[in-house]
């Protein structure tokens, strides 16, 4: 296994260093967020302390929430030079709209579980679900 010093990886050592599995890097490599530098004589992928940095990058921002395709175009944003904050800004803009967006339908999800479990404390000394009674009863749109 390679250390985190080594100036070549193969694909096996990137994994390691990254702590992600061989196919997550295949995945990358087919999405094209993530390139081999070059092959080796026996056709073995080779990759470079650069493709790490890129990884733990691609990981980090997935794990934020970003699609592939913002995660791209943020890789492309972070080998421009120029106005790259402004583009950016947009897209965390854009995500976090969309989390915030996600945690309003969570909330309302989550108050709608509370009031079935109340009533369902209710109706378990009736020896009565109201909760399917009620979907029972609902009329289907």
């Amino acid at each position: 296994m390679a250390s985190h010093m080594a100036s070549e990886y193969t694909i096996g050592e990137l994994a390691a260093a990254a702590d992600v599995p061989t196919s997550t890097i295949r995945f990358y490599e087919r999405a094209r967020l993530l390139s081999p530098i070059g092959r080796t004589a026996s056709n073995y992928r080779r990759y470079d302390k650069d493709s790490v940095d890129r990884l733990r990058f691609i990981r980090a921002a997935q794990a934020s929430g970003f699609a592939l395709g913002n995660i791209a175009a943020l890789l492309d944003l972070n080998e421009e030079s120029g106005r790259v904050c402004e583009h950016v800004q947009k897209l965390i803009d854009d995500r976090l709209t969309d989390v915030r967006r996600r945690l309003e339908d969570l909330q309302r999800i989550e108050s709608i579980l509370m009031s079935a479990l109340r009533s369902c404390h209710k109706g378990q000394s009736q020896k009565v679900c109201a909760v399917l009674n009620k979907l029972q009863q609902t009329p289907i749109r």
